[in-house]
């Protein structure tokens, strides 16, 4: 009886691995479906791949491939195979092999309803909605819109029905999104991608890109966190910028832009740097736009001959000179293209040894920016004529133009259908070679500035908005950009304050850098001769606004600095649409004029011309006004006011806060003290970071945290600091506890404290900021 139980046990098995060998083979976290192109591979419990096809494993958008084994428990029937991980059960329906997917509590995710080589349909449920997409200007919720994605920005004349079209604006397409049912879906593909979101038909969405094959992603979060946290892992997370680059970022056309190009000179650029300091506005970076390049012979406008107009005498001087002026970054605009100039003849050389791409039958342009012989090249021979004398970075400009029609040129560079296929991840190798290559050469973090991106642009830090008016229509647009490539997985954004074309009305300046200064980078810069956004072009209150609103960034650094390496470790960006943090959460859905910068800052820019106040959504929660210091209950609206100097600001209660004293640039002095601000609620814990601010020894773990938490009642609030914890020796020595409190307090366990009645505040000096202090007040 025991021989033939076992006997039939083992006939079982046989049959049952025949039975599973028929429906599909297994290698690892692999499933091969029989009779069929479909292969399933699990990345993590929560995310798995589906391919139709033959697909390429490529380095520019997927930065990894090689996962660690997952637990997969299969069962088959006769009408599907069911493959579970701990967060996912995966339906995949017979004979079509449609794919559905459940949460493992039993909640359905995803059904499919059909798909082929190039493109997939999924049930779109009734309440179901989309964010992501990249670096979009028109919706944030993109449930019954179209979605076309291609970098470019809008084409056609006049300006505004092309380039000024904010419906068609595509500087940083990225093919992902995320789903208020708690998924996320990238497509991994780097043509031009189509994506129907409900709005051919209500109960269904699809996808499609425009040459196969199907290569997608499914992420389960729940949260729109855990999303981009999965995301990220898989496409790359933001490195650490160095500390400065936080700090306030510059550009200048060097006193001469299109068409006053003879009026550029390195005595301007020098000029404009001294009066930023002489006025005391805090500055760390400052970079020089096109006009600083000689044109060259083939290229014009659209190509970088790596030569000096000839009204920059001794640029080496001018670099030497803006450092001593202690501006931490300098550096230059450049475009992928490579031209003769009088001196270097880089087109021609570079041309004759194949790093450049043909154009037909003339000599191409066009850095093979894909080929590492060709990278080394461009650097060797091009970009080193100026990172030698003082360069420190590009702007890696026109990246959109390769395959595409170019912004200052009537060239598209290369055509076919291999442009076709590099044309959205060529702005990804510019970018990488030049953020690269500088890191290795400054032995320092590296930084690149970027207009157009695709999926994986976060690895190479940062993305700006692009060139748009300075006019009170584009500003919110502006914000809805920013908010909606955080929730891309890209983090580090800035915006040209003020607009970049044209002189800005200066209320709009002053609304529009309020706005920038709380931005995840802050940039200012513009086109318009003679004025530049330059703060004191702009008037008094302009310039006294702006030096106010600058200083209030200087202070918030180690907040900012905490939440990006939060953004390191995560993919939580630094510029977080409120659907980010409150998904369930229906009255956020189509807020795109508020936004939280880190966890704990609510800002809620004013975008209407002549405003004193607006309306402001607070969520969940209890929010304080960082103004006035009243609190307020969530979930509802208010009428907040906003003076033209005041930017409705409001602090999430619970919050810690670190600041410092402000500094006129990063480094001016030693950073020995910082202050926590607490606004006590409930229990809430915060992360002060430290390192070195510059080098990549972070990646190795030299750094320290130091955890904060406050447990707060109507009756007690206590406040724990622990020692820090790591390796990184810093220069911090004590911190101030500024606590938000309603009354005078009548117990609090140190010797030394202080309240002061106008703002509400008790206030404990020099604890060590070195050992672990616990601080009681009843």
């Amino acid at each position: 009886m025991i021989r033939s139980t076992s006997t039939l046990l083992f006939l079982c098995l046989i049959l049952t691995f025949t039975a599973n060998a028929q429906e599909f083979t297994r290698m690892g976290n692999t499933f091969q479906l029989a009779k069929s192109s479909i292969r399933l591979e699990f990345c993590t419990p929560f995310m798995f791949r589906v391919s139709k096809g033959n697909v390429a494993n490529e380095p520019w958008m997927v930065n990894r491939y090689n996962w660690d084994t997952v637990n997969i428990r299969v069962t088959t029937t006769s009408g599907q195979i069911t493959l579970q991980t701990s967060a996912l059960r995966v339906v995949i329906r017979k004979p079509a092999f449609n794919i559905d997917v459940y949460a493992a509590d039993g909640r359905l995710l995803s059904a499919e309803i059909a798909s082929d080589s190039i493109s997939c349909h999924k049930l779109l449920q009734p309440d179901e909605h989309f964010f992501g997409f990249g670096e979009r200007m028109d919706f944030l919720d993109q449930r019954g819109k179209k979605v076309a994605l291609n970098v470019g920005r809008g084409k056609g004349m006049p300006h505004l029905t092309g380039a000024y079209n904010v419906l068609e604006a595509n500087y940083s397409p990225v093919p992902f999104f995320m789903s208020t049912k708690g998924y996320g879906i990238f497509l991994h593909t780097s043509y031009a991608s189509d994506w129907d979101m409900g709005n051919s038909k209500a109960d269904n969405y699809s996808f499609s890109a425009a040459k196969g094959p199907l290569d997608y992603y499914f992420i389960y979060g729940p949260r729109f966190g855990g999303i981009l946290e999965q995301y990220t892992l898989l496409t790359g997370r933001s490195p650490l910028l160095p500390q400065y680059a936080l700090g306030l970022h510059a550009g200048t056309y060097s006193g001469g832009t299109w068409g006053y190009e003879e009026q550029t000179s390195a005595a301007y650029v020098i000029a404009l740097a001294r009066r930023f300091r002489e006025q005391g506005i805090p500055i760390d970076i400052l970079f020089l736009d096109s006009t600083w390049r000689l044109f060259g012979k083939n290229g014009g406008k659209g190509a970088t001959s790596f030569e000096w107009r000839e009204t920059f005498h001794l640029p080496e001087n001018m670099f030497d000179s803006l450092y001593a002026l202690h501006y931490n970054m300098v550096g230059l605009h450049i475009r992928p293209r490579l031209d003769n100039g009088n001196r270097f003849h880089l087109l021609d050389s570079a041309a004759a040894l194949g790093y450049t791409y043909p154009e037909g039958n003339k000599p191409g342009e066009f850095v093979n920016f894909f080929d590492t012989t060709a990278v080394n090249w461009w650097w060797e021979h091009a970009a080193t004529k100026v990172a030698s004398i003082g360069a420190r970075f590009f702007k890696t400009d026109e990246g959109s133009a390769f395959g595409a029609l170019a912004n200052e040129s009537n060239k598209t560079g290369p055509s076919g259908p291999e442009a076709q296929r590099l044309h959205n991840i060529f702005p990804l190798a510019y970018a990488s070679a030049a953020y690269g290559k500088f890191a290795a050469f400054n032995h320092l973090r590296g930084m690149n500035q970027t207009r157009e991106g695709y999926a994986g642009i976060q690895r190479f830090p940062f993305i700006f908005a692009g060139d748009w008016p300075s006019e009170w229509q584009y500003f919110e647009p502006v914000i809805k950009a920013g908010l909606n490539i955080g929730l891309s997985g890209v983090g580090y954004w800035a915006h040209c304050m003020g607009g970049f074309e044209h002189p800005a009305d200066p209320e709009l300046y002053i609304r529009w850098c309020q706005f920038g200064m709380l931005s995840p980078i802050a940039l200012v810069f513009g086109m318009d001769h003679p004025g530049y956004k330059e703060p004191w072009q702009y008037g008094k209150d302009a310039q006294t606004n702006f030096k106010q609103y600058d200083e209030l960034r200087y202070s918030l650094l180690p907040y900012m600095y905490s939440n990006a390496y939060e953004m390191y470790k995560t993919g939580k960006p630094l510029m977080r649409a409120l659907v980010l943090e409150y998904q369930d959460d229906e009255n956020v859905y189509n807020i795109t004029d508020q936004y939280l910068l880190g966890n704990s800052i609510m800002v809620c820019p004013v975008t209407q011309k002549g405003a004193q106040t607006r309306v402001v959504y607070l969520p969940e929660g209890k929010w304080i006004d960082y103004w006035t210091g009243n609190v307020y209950d969530g979930h509802r609206y208010i009428n907040a006011l906003a003076p033209l100097d005041k930017l409705p600001l409001f602090i999430k209660a619970g919050s810690i806060i670190p600041t410092q004293a402000v500094q006129q640039y990063v480094g001016e002095h030693t950073i020995e003290n910082i202050t926590l601000e607490i606004y006590p609620f409930g229990n809430s814990s915060a992360t002060l970071y430290n390192d070195d601010g510059k080098s990549l020894r972070y990646q190795e773990g030299e750094y320290t945290l130091t955890q904060i938490t406050n447990e707060a009642d109507s009756n007690h609030v206590k406040v724990h600091i622990t020692g820090p914890v790591g390796s990184y020796h810093s220069s911090l020595k004590t911190y101030t506890l500024k606590i938000h409190v309603t009354a005078k307090p009548v117990r609090v366990n140190v010797a030394k404290w202080r309240y002061e009645d106008n703002t509400k505040c008790i206030y404990i000096d020099d604890l060590s900021a070195d050992k672990e202090n616990t601080i009681e007040i009843n």
